[in-house]
C-alpha cells in the first residue's frame, strides 16, 4: 500500500493576523461610536431643542441657529433660582449626613462583632428596596407630627430614608477590605475605635466616600415624589418639581423648550460634580477588584 500524504498545516502570515487585528480594532471602534451616540443623543437633542422657538421645535435640525433666550428667562425667573438653591442645600445636606451616618454604622457593621450584625445587615438591604410609595404616608405624618412640612428640611429627613442604607451597605463592604493590623497597632497604641474611625480609616476611604456620596447627591438632586408630595409653595420647591411644573402661556400650549432649557441647566450641576471628583469615583469603584 502507498502511504497517504497527509497535507501540512497552512502556516498563517502576519499579515493575515494585522489585517485581523485592524478589522477587531475597527469592529470595536464603530461599537464605541455607536455606544456613544446613543448615550449622548438624547443631552444634545435636549440642548438643540432648548434653543429653538415656536415651528421651528418641529423642524429636525441637527445644527441649528442657536437661540438661548429660554436660558435666560430662567436667569431671569426668581421661583426658578428658588428652587436651584433649594435643590442645592437639599443634595448637599442629604448627601453630608449620609456618608456621616453612614460611615459610622458601617464601621460598626463591618469592623465590630455582635450577634445581630447578618441581621441588621438583612434590614438595611431591605430597607434600600423599598418603593417610596410604601411610606410616603407614613412619612406624611411624621413630617406633619414634626412640624416640617412645607420646608426643605422635611426633605432631607426624607431623603436620608432612602440614601443611609444603600450608604451604609456600600461603605461596609469597603471597610471589610481595610487589613485588620491596621487596628490592632492602633489598639495597641491605645487608640478608641471612634479614633481608628477619624484617624485611620477615614483618609483611606476617599474614593470609596467620594463615589458614594455622587450616588446619595444624584438620588437627592433627581428625586421628586416627595419633593411634590411635602413642598406646596414656590419659594420651597425643588428642581424637579419646578420643572414639571412649568406651563405654557396657555392651556393648549405644551412649554417644551423651556422644560428642555429647564433639564439642561439642572444636568450641568450633575456634570461638574461627577467632573471634579473623577478620578475619585473610578479608583472607589474599582477599589478592592484586584487584590494580592
Amino acid at each position: 500500500m502507498t502511504d497517504l500524504a497527509l497535507p501540512l498545516p497552512v502556516r498563517k502570515s502576519s499579515a493575515y493576523y494585522r489585517l485581523r487585528r485592524r478589522v477587531l480594532r475597527g469592529l470595536q471602534i464603530f461599537a464605541l461610536f455607536l455606544v456613544l451616540i446613543y448615550t449622548l443623543f438624547p443631552y444634545y437633542w435636549a440642548f438643540v431643542s432648548s434653543t429653538k422657538q415656536g415651528a421651528a421645535l418641529y423642524r429636525s435640525v441637527l445644527l441649528p441657529a442657536l437661540d438661548f433666550t429660554y436660558y435666560r428667562q430662567l436667569i431671569d425667573n426668581p421661583v426658578f433660582m428658588s428652587s436651584l438653591l433649594n435643590s442645592a442645600y437639599v443634595a448637599v445636606a442629604t448627601t453630608f449626613l449620609s456618608l456621616v451616618i453612614g460611615v459610622s454604622a458601617a464601621y460598626a457593621l463591618g469592623r465590630i462583632d455582635f450577634p445581630q450584625r447578618r441581621a441588621v445587615l438583612m434590614v438595611i438591604l431591605m430597607i434600600s428596596i423599598f418603593p417610596q410609595v410604601v411610606v410616603l404616608s407614613g412619612m406624611f405624618e411624621l413630617i406633619n407630627w414634626l412640624g416640617l412640612f412645607n420646608r426643605p428640611s422635611a426633605l432631607v429627613l426624607t431623603y436620608l430614608l432612602s440614601t443611609v442604607p444603600f450608604t451604609t451597605w456600600i461603605l461596609t463592604t469597603f471597610i471589610r477590605e481595610f487589613p485588620r493590623e491596621l487596628e490592632e497597632a492602633a489598639i495597641v497604641d491605645g487608640c478608641s475605635h471612634l479614633r481608628i474611625l477619624l484617624k485611620i480609616l477615614l483618609p483611606l476611604m476617599g474614593p470609596s466616600l467620594a463615589s458614594t456620596g455622587i450616588l446619595a447627591f444624584i438620588l437627592a438632586w433627581n428625586e421628586f415624589l416627595f419633593a411634590l408630595t411635602f413642598t406646596l409653595t414656590d419659594e420651597n420647591r425643588t428642581v424637579p418639581v419646578a420643572i414639571g411644573l412649568i406651563a405654557g402661556t396657555n392651556r393648549y400650549e405644551y412649554p417644551f423648550g423651556q422644560i428642555m432649557a429647564a433639564s439642561v441647566t439642572v444636568t450641568l450641576p450633575l456634570i461638574a460634580v461627577v467632573l471634579v471628583f473623577q478620578r475619585r469615583i473610578v479608583a472607589g469603584l474599582t477599589a478592592g477588584a484586584v487584590k494580592g
